[in-house]
């Protein structure tokens, strides 16, 4: 099931794989149902307690502002994540694995709200190689969207382009990238995601 990408986020699939998540949830009036967005944007946004609403055994994940610094604060635009997952870590990414926040945007128009924004694999940024530090390659992309469609409430998480990183120079981070991400694109992300989805519109 696709839902309508009202913010033009999401990009084209054209390699490797998808993985999409949605949960939904309908509203007997428009007050409540407006009210339910304000609340899942605030978790959306929220990336630092990702693990909590998601409800299960995770990856954590660390906002990092373009300074370095950890922030507990909205993400933004131009912020990096810093993840941390079950199991090995990536050596190139002082044992985290890393994305971009590359776009964030917000719509709204009769009857229809979404926020949204997008990441896409990167390297350790405060690392002096040029070498992506993430079990995917920097062709993959997560969208993380909500949107109100009248009295329709819904959460869209959707990687496309996955394929697994195979750029490392160290053999222990391609071995590990590989087996990570062929792991994730097999199941560990979908399963991730739908609890997160769930969580971000749950009443």
């Amino acid at each position: 099931m696709k839902l309508h990408d009202y913010l033009n986020i999401v990009p084209p699939q054209y390699t490797g794989n998808e993985i999409e998540s949605i949960a939904e949830e309908e509203f007997e009036n428009e007050e409540d149902a407006r009210n339910m967005f304000i609340t899942a944007k605030q978790r959306l946004l929220d990336v630092n307690n990702w693990n909590r609403i998601a409800g299960i055994v995770t990856a954590t994940f660390q906002v990092i502002d373009n300074k370095g610094k950890e922030v507990d604060r909205q993400v933004k635009k131009s912020d990096y994540l810093r993840i941390s997952i079950p199991g090995p870590g990536n050596k190139e990414g002082e044992g985290y694995d890393w994305v971009f926040v590359e776009d964030l945007i917000e719509f709204e128009k009769e009857g229809i709200q979404s926020t949204g924004f997008r990441v896409r694999p990167n390297e350790n940024p405060f690392s002096v190689k040029n070498e992506t530090a993430h079990f995917y390659s920097n062709e993959a992309t997560s969208s993380f969207i909500i949107t109100r469609d009248k009295l329709k409430v819904s959460s869209w998480i959707i990687d496309r382009n996955l394929l697994p990183n195979t750029e490392a120079e160290s053999l222990v981070d391609k071995v590990r990238d590989i087996v990570v991400g062929v792991s994730a694109i097999a199941g560990f992300s979908k399963l991730q995601w739908q609890a997160l989805a769930e969580g971000l519109i749950k009443k």
